[in-house]
């Protein structure tokens, strides 16, 4: 679906704005880091793929102990004053909990993936969708005259950073910008005007 997608927003840029550059490789691009969700099983396999283990063991030597520091979506508590995840200190002993997550990351996407039902991976869902209608609607309507806000509106997932509550704080002002962008875009005459 990533390669379907990149190529029509190709082949419209080619067609409705020629000579003009930019959306195919913003839709690529961003389309991707939509697509590439750093969710748990990504951090249970970076933690037990053999890389992690390397870099402790070329950082440190002698007896140390590991300790881990998350906020998993299932056993986290909120924080009363700001609503988000509070992180907890794991010990070493999360390495084999960490193994079998890394294992189960067939089920993602899957009736069966226990982390596809916490908020945070329904947004990240949802915002795939958007992106996907916004693509439509951008390669329907692109001009010449158009096409750097067309740049810009399939640009916004780059604004998204962090993970949890960070993630969260950003999406919240990327949608705000979005919503003002895609009221021009569909509006382009009464933006003018009122400029």
């Amino acid at each position: 679906r990533y390669r379907k997608l990149v190529e029509r927003v190709e082949q419209a840029e080619k067609k409705s704005a020629a000579g003009m550059q930019g959306m195919a490789l913003a839709a690529a691009r961003y389309y991707y880091k939509l697509l590439a969700i750093k969710d748990e099983y990504e951090v249970a396999r970076f933690y037990t793929d053999g890389s992690f283990a390397r870099q402790l063991a070329e950082t440190f030597s002698g007896d140390y102990q590991l300790r881990f520091h998350l906020a998993p979506p299932l056993l986290a508590r909120r924080d009363k004053q700001t609503g988000e995840l509070q992180k907890r200190e794991f010990g070493a002993w999360m390495m084999p909990v960490l193994k079998v997550t890394a294992a189960m990351r067939g089920l993602r996407g899957t009736p069966l993936d226990i982390f596809a039902y916490t908020a945070e991976r329904k947004e990240e869902r949802r915002l795939i969708k958007e992106y996907q209608q916004l693509v439509d609607e951008v390669m329907k309507d692109l001009n010449h005259d158009n096409h750097p806000l067309a740049v810009e509106l399939l640009s916004l997932p780059e604004q998204i950073r962090g993970y949890g509550h960070v993630k969260e704080a950003s999406l919240h002002e990327v949608r705000a910008r979005w919503q003002q962008l895609i009221e021009t875009w569909r509006f382009p005459a009464e933006k003018s005007v009122a400029a």
